[in-house]
């Protein structure tokens, strides 16, 4: 049985690196390189020659335009194109700003080709994908705005929570209410923002600017 291949293009300004990328994922039978571009100007030019990729792997640091330009530009051009931030630095401002200006995860450089795989899989396939190595640092400050749907007070306050390092039981303690409480909080959520995952949670709330870092 034939297996569906993601397309994908790497942006990278490092020519080795780049070119190490793609030689590993065109070893997976899931995905195809239909192109490189050292920087976002690049990147402009490739989208007009070539198929749309449907997850592009994003440097951050780059010359001429820069992975947070370049990721907000496709967002605004291409939305329907995945954005999955690489970089060498687990940096929680860096993470954030990506994810602020349309990615849609971040995975680090020093990860296996392996992770690499399962990332863009999953990002493909659920939206959303966070290294495990900064999903525990995402948020550290909170402040209120007012949500863009309409959640209680308690949701909120748990959507807060959830931003946290602390486990269900400790926000269910944290609240003053029962485990299975803060499990309908969570499937409430889950529902009125189509969001399947703890971490989707975390993306919305970055990318909505319910909370500010």
């Amino acid at each position: 049985m034939e297996t569906e291949q993601i397309s994908i293009a790497i942006v990278d300004d490092h020519t080795l690196f780049r070119n190490g990328v793609a030689a590993l994922m065109s070893e997976f039978d899931e995905l195809k390189v239909v192109f490189e571009a050292e920087n976002g100007e690049q990147l402009k030019q490739m989208l007009t020659k070539h198929p749309l990729p449907q997850v592009i792997l994003m440097d951050i640091n780059m010359p001429v335009m820069d992975g947070y330009d370049t990721t907000k530009w496709i967002k605004t051009n291409y939305p329907q194109i995945r954005v999955l931030a690489l970089s060498m630095f687990e940096d929680d401002a860096a993470v954030l700003k990506m994810i602020k200006n349309g990615a849609s995860g971040y995975v680090l450089k020093e990860s296996r080709p392996k992770e690499l795989l399962e990332a863009i899989k999953t990002i493909y396939n659920k939206g959303v994908y966070i290294n495990d190595l900064v999903s525990g640092k995402l948020l550290r400050s909170v402040v209120d705005i007012a949500p863009v749907v309409e959640l209680t007070k308690k949701e909120v306050e748990f959507l807060k929570l959830s931003c946290s390092e602390l486990t269900y039981k400790e926000i269910a303690d944290q609240m003053f209410v029962s485990p299975r409480t803060v499990d309908n909080y969570r499937e409430s959520l889950f529902q009125k923002l189509n969001i399947k995952s703890r971490t989707g949670l975390v993306l919305y709330a970055i990318q909505n600017e319910i909370f500010k870092f």
